[in-house]
């Protein structure tokens, strides 16, 4: 006997709570990232958003004694950062007091551009280093100096890196000097260092300069001044350039030799032989001479040597009179290169 079953109909399934639409299989479309200008404009809505109001400080008055008492300029006192320098009175500089070493410090480095510290502690504090020490110090403070290390030339004679630290001006320190005025009026004041890689070479300009200084007031000069080669090849350069505008059909030789004659350089081998420093002094006035004819003045040409100049270098520089100075590491191997004409080289000295 066969009995039926009653069966159930299906139930039709429910939409879940989460009230999440069906599935028709579309993918959602990504959304285009903001571009840099709307990026750009959200930061500077949220940062408006969230800047703080202004408030300005209250203004600090001065009590009723400090105002009765009048202030005088060039009279105040300036209390030194350094603890070991005294208080000082700024009436000769304005804004800044320096001592006659600092003052002297300055217009070497303005001079020359750049000098090794040892030779200025040998030449103006007397070998006092601790007291060159603390002056470099104030005036790396005070923006006005920079000092560096650097490498001496590495070759067969030195097995070791020779370290040596030099001085230059700062824009600010150069600036400082001419307002002093202590300086000529034609002196030439430099600033930073124009070829790093010739600082060995440049530096010892100012050791060939004390040479010869003390040969000159020996001899009674006075007021020297000093134009380093970046002068000299300036004025070089704009005398040529006018001789060739005013003829362009002109020979360049010629130019070149008259250019030569006018500024008392030296002319050979068809080419205007410029010193590293020339040295313009004033002469003593000789007995009888008119007060109205000016004082006389005369100059001395300045070279130094190294191991890098060649042969044809070395015999220019000789036949063009210079005062040359060369090291003495520097000086056997300059003489090593011209042996067939070894009286040209009479006249190097040790700086």
């Amino acid at each position: 006997m066969r009995l039926d079953v009653p069966q159930e109909m299906p139930r039709r399934r429910e939409i879940a709570p989460d009230n999440r639409p069906p599935s028709d299989n579309r993918k959602t479309p990504p959304v285009a990232p903001s571009t840099p200008v709307q990026q750009r404009l959200e930061s500077l809505q949220e940062r408006a958003h969230n800047r703080q109001p202004y408030h300005p400080r209250p203004r600090r008055e001065r009590s009723a004694a400090a105002r009765a008492v009048p202030r005088e300029p060039g009279t105040r006192t300036v209390d030194s950062e350094d603890t070991r320098r005294a208080r000082r009175v700024p009436r000769e500089v304005i804004g800044l007091e320096l001592r006659d070493e600092e003052k002297k410090l300055l217009t070497e480095l303005g001079r020359f551009r750049v000098v090794r510290v040892e030779d200025l502690n040998q030449t103006i504090y007397d070998g006092k280093s601790r007291k060159l020490e603390n002056d470099l110090n104030y005036l790396r403070e005070k923006g006005l100096v920079e000092t560096q290390r650097v490498n001496l030339r590495h070759d067969g004679k030195r097995r070791t890196i020779e370290r040596v630290e030099v001085a230059t001006l700062t824009k600010a320190g150069r600036s400082l000097l001419i307002r002093q005025g202590d300086l000529p009026k034609d002196q030439t004041v430099y600033a930073g260092l124009v070829k790093p890689r010739e600082v060995e070479h440049d530096s010892q300009i100012y050791r060939a300069y004390r040479k010869e200084a003390e040969r000159i007031e020996a001899n009674g000069g006075t007021n020297l001044r000093v134009r380093l080669d970046y002068e000299i090849k300036a004025q070089v350069q704009k005398a040529i350039y006018a001789e060739r505008k005013a003829d362009p059909k002109r020979d360049m030789g010629e130019i070149k030799q008259q250019v030569a004659t006018r500024l008392e350089l030296p002319f050979v081998d068809g080419k205007i032989q410029i010193p590293d420093a020339r040295i313009d002094y004033d002469l003593p006035r000789e007995v009888g001479q008119d007060q109205d004819q000016g004082s006389r003045t005369g100059h001395e040409d300045i070279e130094v040597l190294t191991a890098a100049y060649h042969a044809g270098h070395l015999r220019s520089k000789a036949q063009a009179g210079f005062r040359n100075y060369a090291s003495a590491s520097d000086r056997a191997t300059l003489t090593s290169r011209i042996d067939d004409d070894s009286h040209l080289m009479e006249n190097i000295l040790e700086p």
